[in-house]
């Protein structure tokens, strides 16, 4: 009985450091600080929301930039986020990159397999990557140029406007958030 009480006074304890006070100061510590980024960073259009800043969707219309393949189940399922965690030899793998392939040729006919990066073919670690490279987004604007009528210098101005830079100017690469660069899209040709 002697050793019992410590032991619960320290879990009891804990449990009230970290499993309350802790979560609740750092929730507070957000919302105060960066509220929209603690709020998950939602997206709308003309007040209704659209999607994340941060989380990948699937685009599929031709006058749409396409981003990542989803790796989770459903697609695009944040609840899901991870990697597949397909090998580069597994024949799961090889045939998700080659269905996207295809996909790829089927909305641009003139598209090489050897033009296309593989960024536009493999998903990311997280599964729902909202970025894509600049290259993958520049492949993509003849397609969006025949779908929606935008010229390519305007189209490349608007990737150009949704890039995002390295962090601190050397942590990782110059990326495209899809959605802000259909949002541009979407924008020039309704609400003109």
């Amino acid at each position: 009985m002697r050793y019992l009480r410590p032991i619960v006074v320290a879990t009891v304890g804990l449990w009230l450091i970290v499993g309350l006070a802790y979560p609740l100061v750092m929730t507070g510590v957000s919302q105060i600080f960066f509220p929209r980024q603690a709020n998950g960073s939602v997206v709308t259009v003309n007040g209704r929301v659209v999607g994340s800043e941060h989380v990948g969707q699937s685009f599929n219309q031709k006058a749409y930039f396409w981003g990542r393949p989803s790796a989770t189940n459903p697609p695009d399922n944040p609840l899901g986020v991870g990697a597949s965690n397909l090998g580069p030899t597994n024949p799961k793998l090889i045939r998700q990159i080659r269905v996207q392939l295809q996909r790829l040729r089927a909305a641009d006919p003139g598209l090489k397999t050897s033009q296309i990066p593989i960024s536009l073919v493999e998903s990311s670690g997280s599964g729902i990557d909202p970025d894509i490279t600049v290259d993958s987004a520049l492949i993509q604007v003849a397609r969006v140029h025949r779908a929606t009528g935008i010229s390519e210098p305007r189209l490349r101005n608007m990737i150009h406007q949704a890039t995002k830079v390295p962090l601190l100017g050397f942590i990782g690469v110059r990326r495209v958030n899809v959605l802000a660069l259909n949002l541009a899209v979407y924008r020039h040709l309704y609400q003109r």
